[in-house]
């Protein structure tokens, strides 16, 4: 039987290829909002320089996913709902965002499928359980 990456341990984050493919994933995603008509919704919803969000996401993703955790000693006592919590998040936007996020996964196309996929579904559903309607 051969031996897979969660055999053998490895984080999701070294799964995923690190924070050079979270990079890539967070700048496809922002590419995505600012430039699909599709996701006009959620990108209102932004402030109008996505700059800190650039720089940001991907380091939350590093460390929930079990890589450096630089942003939560960056941010302490914050999570993604309570970061969230300000905003009228419907299942639309909500939807919006899982659908830029899946498709940013996707377009990054980490090596690893099955972390891959799973990213994309857990991401999903966590943006989902944040809508407020």
């Amino acid at each position: 039987m051969a031996t897979t990456a969660a055999d053998a341990g490895l984080s999701p984050y070294d799964r995923i290829g690190g924070l050079d493919v979270l990079r890539r994933i967070t700048e496809r995603f922002y590419d995505l909002m600012e430039q699909d008509p599709a996701y006009a919704a959620l990108r209102a919803m932004h402030a109008p320089d996505l700059a800190p969000m650039r720089a940001s996401l991907p380091l939350f993703l590093a460390g929930w996913s079990g890589g450096p955790r630089d942003w939560w000693e960056a941010n302490p006592g914050k999570c993604m709902m309570s970061m969230h919590a300000p905003f009228a998040i419907t299942r639309d936007t909500a939807q919006q965002w899982a659908d830029a996020m899946g498709r940013a996964i996707a377009d990054a196309a980490p090596a690893d499928r099955e972390i891959a996929e799973a990213l994309s579904d857990v991401l999903q559903r966590m943006a989902l359980g944040m809508a407020k309607d």
